[in-house]
């Protein structure tokens, strides 16, 4: 068949690279030529090097476009008060992180390596090894997390204790250079990427807007927004559909042409991009507590399907929005330059509006009885400050309480006694009371909070995301709440307001066992009350008539 007659295009052909990137070293690259041409040597080390000093980067330093994202929260009239004091804290947690010994997030995610190998570059193979020996380097000598469990049987597991596996992946290129996609990637936003299985009855604009506005709200606050969403219609497979769109978060694919062709490419769509984000402002979900910055942004990518098949992939990254680019070439090793100064994003004059009275402070020292009787005062969306001693336990703690109360023993005492904090810590730093210590998705817990309550403990959760209707079921009958914290300052928390640290129980659980801390000003929400109420249930009503006019605009 003659070239003529030929027509290729890559899936995903993207546009020059604009990245800004620092050099970062010259050794272990060099040029050697063949018979074949000049290939580009590069050695072990170099790319060992590159990819402990990305992980060490991603998980302490933000992209310049994001932080400005978040000012622009601060800058904008129509965002609520609570969109403006989940920006400002989460820019004031970018500053704590850029010190490099508290990292933005405690959950410090799963790490994640896109490669794309020239056909002229020669590295003598194990490339995934050097991967793999960089992430361990920068897990294991940081204040980072262990996410990583080892299945030992199908029911048995063990922390692997490096972070490891990573997820590696490496594909083959033209030309003579190495690049590079680092990702960390949490439990949270991991746990928001969705496959859906449509068909064509999708493909048109009456029908699409409304399953998308359906579908968003669904992702609620568990991720920490404002989220970077994606959303990928059409895919060659059900799994590339899902990989796309977890690229497209990451902004990797934002150099896709806007338009289709004939011959099959992705493509972004730009105009749909405009009207989801409006869609999204209109939920009423904002930055986790009302608002109208649901979203920063949002990427729609089109693909090719198979004319019986129309898979739609959603992912968002969240507040920790932890990638960076990487390059090796001639010149030398390369990765992208993140913000290390995030600070001057922040405004010159504190917002002394958000502390004014509609702040209540909660102390936690009082007996339990008392700490309700004062929730029970304020509705949903009240901001609060609490001060005082909080137990913390998630997911295997929970589990193993549970069995105690299974066996017919009584509720431990400081559950009755205290608030409980749904989290994990990463490593402490030598001279700081707590590693970063934000906290983790509430949702997971949803199924202990009526035996916890019935039994007298879990009588105030906090944690973050939406709940289901069986906690907020729990908490009426039994007079309970649920405190929304902010998803995504783990390092602010750290340094400002977790003022001590002890183990309480299960110490061999490691960050999973049961702790006491004492905490100061420690900001949250009432999200659910004694009464029934449950603020995402109330915006999520609101939102709806407040969609139907943007469609109808």
């Amino acid at each position: 068949m003659a070239d003529d007659d030929f027509g290729f295009t890559e899936l995903l052909p993207l546009g020059p690279d604009q990245t800004q990137y620092r050099l970062i070293t010259t050794e272990g690259v060099s040029t050697v030529d063949t018979e074949l041409g000049t290939f580009l040597k590069v050695e072990p080390e170099a790319i060992q090097r590159l990819t402990a000093e990305a992980m060490h980067d991603i998980a302490h330093f933000l992209r310049p476009g994001h932080l400005q994202q978040l000012r622009n929260i601060l800058d904008d009239p129509e965002a609520s008060d609570n969109d403006r004091f989940v920006a400002t804290d989460l820019l004031k947690n970018a500053a704590v992180a850029a010190g490099g010994v508290l990292p933005m997030c405690q959950d410090t995610g799963t790490a994640i390596v896109k490669g794309k190998k020239g056909q002229n570059v020669h590295t003598g193979g194990g490339d995934e090894r050097s991967i793999a020996r960089g992430i361990q380097d920068t897990y294991q000598t940081s204040n980072l997390r262990y996410s990583q469990m080892a299945p030992l049987t199908m029911y048995d597991e063990k922390n692997t204790g490096t972070n490891l596996p990573g997820e590696i992946k490496i594909s083959a290129i033209d030309g003579d250079e190495y690049k590079f996609l680092f990702m960390a990637k949490g439990g949270g936003s991991a746990n928001k990427s969705y496959l859906f299985q449509e068909t064509k009855a999708l493909l048109n604009e009456a029908t699409l807007l409304p399953w998308i506005f359906e579908k968003i709200q669904t992702l609620g606050t568990a991720a920490c927004p404002p989220y970077h969403l994606a959303i990928v219609i059409g895919g060659t497979s059900a799994e590339f559909a899902v990989e796309t769109a977890k690229l497209a978060s990451a902004r990797y694919l934002d150099a896709l042409p806007t338009e289709g062709s004939e011959l099959g490419h992705g493509f972004r769509d730009l105009d749909l991009e405009k009207k989801v984000l409006e869609l999204a402002q209109t939920t009423g979900i904002g930055a986790q507590f009302g608002g109208k910055y649901f979203c920063h942004d949002v990427r729609i990518i089109r693909l090719p399907r198979h004319g019986a098949s129309c898979p739609v992939g959603i992912a968002v990254s969240c507040s920790a929005d932890r990638q960076a680019l990487g390059k090796i070439t001639r010149e030398g090793v390369f990765l992208e330059q993140l913000e290390t100064d995030p600070a001057r994003f922040l405004p010159d004059v504190t917002h002394d509006d958000l502390e004014g009275s509609d702040v209540v402070h909660i102390d936690l020292n009082r007996p339990m009885s008392d700490i309700r009787a004062e929730l029970s005062k304020y509705p949903v969306k009240t901001r609060v400050m609490l001060t005082g001693p909080m137990v913390v336990a998630r997911d295997i703690a929970h589990a193993k309480i549970k069995e105690r109360l299974d066996a017919g023993e009584p509720m431990p005492q400081y559950l009755q006694d205290h608030c409980v904090y749904y989290a994990g810590p990463a490593k402490t730093p030598e001279g700081y009371a707590s590693g970063s210590f934000g906290p983790t998705t509430a949702g997971r817990m949803d199924a202990y909070v009526e035996q916890f309550q019935a039994a007298g403990g879990s009588m105030i959760m906090l944690a973050k995301g939406n709940r289901s209707q069986q906690v907020t079921d729990a908490c009426n009958a039994h007079g309970g709440f649920y405190l929304g914290s902010i998803g995504g300052p783990a390092a602010r928390l750290a340094l400002d307001n977790i003022k001590q640290v002890e183990v309480l129980e299960y110490p061999e659980l490691g960050m999973e066992a049961v702790w006491k801390i004492e905490v100061e000003d420690f900001p949250a929400f009432i999200v659910v009350d004694d009464k029934g109420n449950d603020f995402f249930q109330q915006v999520k009503v609101e939102a709806a008539q407040r969609a139907t006019n943007v469609r109808l605009g």
